[in-house]
């Protein structure tokens, strides 16, 4: 059964009611959810489901279900699970998921600095990085930093886009990641657009504005093969 996505619409929801709709072996699937399903090298949420008769169940993770759009929500071990059909408050842990937000963003930012194929990417609450088909002697740490923060300072509204996927076909350019493909199924794929600055596909949750991102800094730059070069930022 698919999930609605709450965090599509408002990566700001903290909390929200639901019902849950499964409990199998994998975990337990919501008709609803702010928690965002691990992809696209964004972690899955953490945090808890508060139930009616007042016990709170920690998630430890939050992946994708078989079904479209289906998120299935990962309890700790042993922990005494609802019943198809509860109510309950999926609540955010909000502090590590706004960390990601501002990761996931910065590392739109730097793409555009870094102007080459990504291929891989990852994000932490407290650093991301970025792999690219570039040469290594074209990566200067300290330009790659300036260029970052300067448009991070320029504090431009993001904004979500849809387009179909016969539209994404016909413009090729807009895909940057190599290794992850846009997600697709429901007929039409979300982009994210930093007005003057980007835009390309992706499924993950970011800030309302880029200059939430804060200051940031290059972490390394370092080589993970012939194709791979990879920069290492995080918040200064």
């Amino acid at each position: 059964m698919s999930t609605e996505l709450l965090f599509r619409d408002d990566a700001y929801l903290r909390e929200c009611e639901a019902r849950v709709t499964a409990v199998t072996e994998r975990g337990i699937e919501l008709d609803r959810t702010v928690f965002y399903p691990a992809g696209g090298g964004q972690p899955g949420d953490t945090g808890l489901l508060r139930l009616t008769d007042g016990r709170e169940l920690r998630i430890i993770d939050a992946r994708k279900g078989d079904a479209f759009d289906s998120v299935v929500h990962l309890p700790e071990p042993d922990a005494p699970l609802p019943a198809p059909g509860d109510s309950v408050v999926a609540v955010l842990d909000w502090d590590r998921r706004y960390a990601h937000m501002r990761i996931h963003t910065c590392l739109h930012v730097l793409s555009c600095v870094v102007v080459a194929p990504v291929t891989g990417g990852n994000i932490a609450a407290e650093k991301g990085r970025l792999d690219f088909d570039i040469e290594m002697s074209l990566l200067d740490a300290q330009r790659i930093e300036v260029g970052v923060n300067e448009l991070i300072a320029r504090a431009i509204d993001t904004e979500t886009v849809w387009i179909t996927d016969e539209e994404l076909d016909a413009k090729p350019e807009l895909v940057k990641t190599m290794s992850v493909q846009p997600p697709r199924g429901a007929g039409r794929v979300r982009l994210l657009k930093i007005p003057g600055v980007d835009l390309q596909p992706c499924g993950g949750t970011h800030v309302r504005n880029i200059g939430e991102i804060g200051p940031v800094k290059v972490l390394r730059i370092r080589s993970e093969g012939k194709r791979n070069k990879r920069v290492e930022i995080g918040f200064a």
